[in-house]
């Protein structure tokens, strides 16, 4: 599947406004977590590993989240029901993130489309994509909490394709600082701006 067919995927497009993170603040970002140049090289290495396994790595975070009530909640109807055609809507979403930490450059449209990420968590747009009826955002908590698992079982998907361990632990450092990044950047919309 391609990513325009891709329903809600509106990367690049006018439908995603513009972060209020300006690209200045986003570069000090990126140098508070320690993001470089090199970062950006093994990421791409990780998307050539990752790319034949995305439905793997989701088989595997799909039944994490579905093996944990509090977190399957975020994709239930209002009876606490999960809803099949929500989290199928969403894990296409969630296979082209994949190839998107790796592959695409971390410039304004790539920021814009990290604020949209995140409003889709928050009140402002949970649930409008899909047009469902769910929980109305994703608590805070789970938003920084979650950062581990998705970097802790990545790890063995990328040491998947005979590169070496120096290779693997600079791919895994470069996801783990991605995630970072992102969430970091997903959280905006939480907080007041004076306080973000």
């Amino acid at each position: 599947m391609g990513e325009k067919e891709i329903p809600g995927y509106t990367y690049g497009t006018q439908a995603v406004a513009k972060s209020p993170v300006s690209l200045e603040d986003f570069d000090l970002l990126k140098k508070t977590v320690l993001f470089t140049e090199e970062d950006e090289k093994y990421l791409r290495l990780a998307g050539e590993v990752l790319g034949d396994q995305v439905e793997d790595v989701l088989d595997l975070w799909y039944g994490f989240v579905g093996s944990h009530p509090h977190l399957v909640r975020y994709f239930s109807d209002l009876q606490g029901e999960p809803d099949s055609s929500y989290l199928a809507a969403v894990r296409k979403r969630f296979a082209q993130w994949i190839l998107d930490t790796c592959n695409r450059s971390y410039d304004q449209d790539w920021l814009n489309y990290q604020h949209e990420i995140g409003l889709r968590h928050y009140h402002t747009k949970k649930n409008k994509t899909d047009n469902v009826q769910s929980v109305p955002i994703i608590s805070y908590r789970y938003l920084i909490t979650f950062i581990y698992p998705i970097t802790a079982t990545i790890k063995p998907f990328l040491e998947k394709k005979g590169h070496s361990a120096e290779e693997v632990e600079k791919m895994h450092q470069a996801w783990f600082k991605s995630l970072v990044l992102q969430v970091t950047l997903w959280t905006n919309p939480y907080l007041r701006q004076e306080d973000y």
